[in-house]
């Protein structure tokens, strides 16, 4: 009855040339819709097969009878078995964006080898992409045990995005004096040697608690009692003089619950994340569920240490400052990781992929470490692009002062980093920042 009834309908709907499923400019009435049924039903055993010489027909077609039929399709897909709809979402995922990870290594074979429960991971995983074709990666890990789980797919994933060729071994080192060939002498990463003065150096880590899903699989229970367990931390570092500060929770009736007022301010203020409810891709991964529930940040006193609870991870742990010697942010972030876990137990981690995080961009360290120079002759006329194409080689992104898709400064100001998160260690990270600094300003003397 299903594949009668979409048959007969695609045949008078209006249709786009040479293209099986319409994209997000045609997203608007029932051509949308229309689109969005045919994508529904790209399974494997299709249910529908559309044939051109059927063309004049779709011109003639009454658009109350279209309507009418894709609504009682759309009834009937909504019946369907959810792992059916996904799966059809997937397949048309693959034809309306090949270079989305999620669905370009999703292997219908593999799946059918799984387990049931082991399916339901998978396919729970690959929502996010499923829902939104546009997605660049649009797969998120849900349990901190998927990446070596559900490894035969995650891999392929993980090294289409890192560029890594062969075996992924990811080996956790924050030890600089195991890298002390590449320091200064005297071991200090002095960026005065480099002709800067004082600089705003930042360095991150996203982190999850092993004892807890995901952020796509919490429930609103998690969230909170991740939370909880979070706040004895931010006691103790509170109690420590050097560290003080406050924990500000979105949590409703939280003892440590902040003002809508106030949230506002601390995220114009750069301080604490948006509202994670607005973002469409977050919200398919689960991700962005139970909002304010389970959220919240810690400032230190000096407000160069903040971490953020409940967004993308479990926990975004990040330290800054205005100065000349990067060992400080790197050495500050490394001990307040340490005593983190220390109270609130171990970190989420892959003996082959190192830290886990929700996105496999971000395995390996979740580190990224970066400092905003000022590169005028680079960034002449406000294009960043001839900067870019210098720090490309040398293993650096290039961003506005802002992040990603930020403008740069007037001043020729950028924000600069190592690109590479996976099968680098974490002192390493900091030794690439240095040496890339140094030859990106190398270049602007040169421009």
């Amino acid at each position: 009855m299903l594949s009668r009834l979409a048959a007969r309908t695609i045949r008078q709907a209006p249709r786009r040339a040479g293209r099986g499923v319409a994209t997000k400019s045609a997203e608007s009435g029932s051509n949308f819709r229309y689109a969005k049924v045919l994508g529904l039903l790209a399974v494997p055993t299709a249910l529908v097969v559309m044939q051109t010489n059927q063309q004049k027909e779709a011109q003639c077609a009454s658009s109350d009878a279209i309507e009418e039929r894709l609504s009682r399709i759309e009834a009937m897909i909504s019946r369907l078995d959810p792992s059916t709809k996904i799966l059809a979402q997937i397949e048309a995922g693959r034809t309306a964006n090949p270079d989305m990870l999620m669905s370009k290594y999703f292997d219908v074979k593999y799946y059918n080898s799984l387990s049931d429960t082991l399916k339901a991971r998978l396919l729970a995983c690959c929502k996010s992409g499923a829902e939104n074709h546009d997605s660049g990666v649009g797969v998120y890990a849900m349990q901190p045990s998927d990446y070596d789980d559900l490894k035969p797919y995650f891999d392929q994933v993980i090294r289409g995005y890192h560029k890594i060729p062969g075996q992924v071994k990811h080996i956790t080192n924050w030890d600089l004096s195991s890298v002390a060939d590449r320091l200064p002498a005297g071991g200090k990463l002095d960026l005065t040697k480099l002709g800067l003065g004082t600089t705003s150096m930042r360095v991150r880590v996203g982190r999850n608690l092993a004892n807890y899903p995901l952020p796509g699989a919490m429930t609103k229970e998690d969230r909170i009692n991740m939370e909880a367990d979070m706040v004895k931390v931010f006691k103790e570092l509170i109690e420590d003089p050097e560290f003080g500060g406050n924990y500000y929770s979105l949590t409703p009736g939280s003892p440590f619950e902040v003002s809508e007022k106030f949230y506002q301010h601390l995220v114009k203020s750069h301080i604490m994340f948006k509202d994670m409810a607005a973002d469409t891709y977050l919200a398919s991964a689960g991700i962005a569920s139970s909002w304010p529930f389970g959220r919240g940040c810690y400032v230190s006193a000096d407000k160069g240490f903040i971490v953020w609870v409940g967004e993308e991870d479990h926990l975004r742990i990040m330290c800054m400052k205005k100065a000349t010697v990067l060992n400080d942010v790197f050495d500050r972030l490394k001990g307040a990781c340490d005593t983190m876990e220390r109270i609130c137990g171990t970190f989420a981690h892959s003996k082959d992929y190192g830290y886990v995080t929700s996105c496999p961009t971000n395995l390996g360290t979740g580190m990224r470490a970066s400092v905003h120079i000022k590169i005028p002759k680079l960034t002449a006329g406000g294009s960043d692009a001839r900067a870019k194409a210098v720090a490309r080689p040398l293993g650096l992104s290039v961003r506005g002062m802002g992040g990603e898709h930020t403008p740069i400064g007037a001043d020729g100001t950028v924000d600069i980093s190592p690109s590479a998160r996976l099968q680098i260690q974490e002192a390493e990270i900091i030794c690439a920042l240095y040496e890339g600094i140094r030859n990106l300003m190398e270049e602007e003397k040169k421009a």
